[in-house]
């Protein structure tokens, strides 16, 4: 099972700089819910934008077309047929936390998506490929709670392929 997860903003922003574009930890909290335990795969880029290190509890695999890029702790795939291989191959879910260009090619292979909507604006340079949202069923909708650590307006979704 091959299971895309991010967050984004209204207008399909989900980075700046490699780096998520705002704090909110109920959305951390919703990634680590449901990646703990499983496999994560993601982009070189993001993997570095997020410390170079792996998640505790997790499984990271980093796609990369360099062949020779290293890193300690993770396994490194340099296809995306390798990913869609990993996924047929595994019991167990296969998450996909980005970045852009990973999400774009899988679209077409994901069984669920798991996003996070921020009802604000934010600056940025990396986006959410296009979703044809008439291939998926929202399965799942529950409001996060605005408390003086989230301070912006989210729901957690999770859409099943029809």
């Amino acid at each position: 099972m091959l299971i895309a997860i991010w967050a984004q903003d209204k207008n399909g922003l989900i980075g700046k700089d490699n780096k998520l574009p705002w704090y909110l930890p109920n959305d951390l909290k919703f990634f680590k819910n449901n990646t703990i335990n499983n496999t994560l795969v993601m982009g070189r880029k993001t993997f570095e934008g997020m410390g170079g290190r792996p998640l505790p509890d997790r499984e990271t695999i980093i796609l990369t077309k360099d062949p020779n890029y290293k890193a300690e702790n993770v396994k490194i795939l340099h296809s995306i047929d390798e990913v869609i291989g990993l996924a047929n191959r595994q019991s167990t879910p296969v998450f996909v936390g980005g970045g852009t260009e990973i999400f774009r090619a899988l679209l077409p292979h994901f069984d669920y998506l798991y996003r996070t909507f921020i009802d604000e604006v934010f600056t940025g340079d990396t986006y959410m490929p296009e979703v044809d949202w008439s291939q998926w069923k929202l399965k799942e909708e529950k409001e996060g709670v605005i408390d003086e650590r989230n301070h912006y307006k989210h729901r957690f979704e999770i859409y099943e392929r029809v």
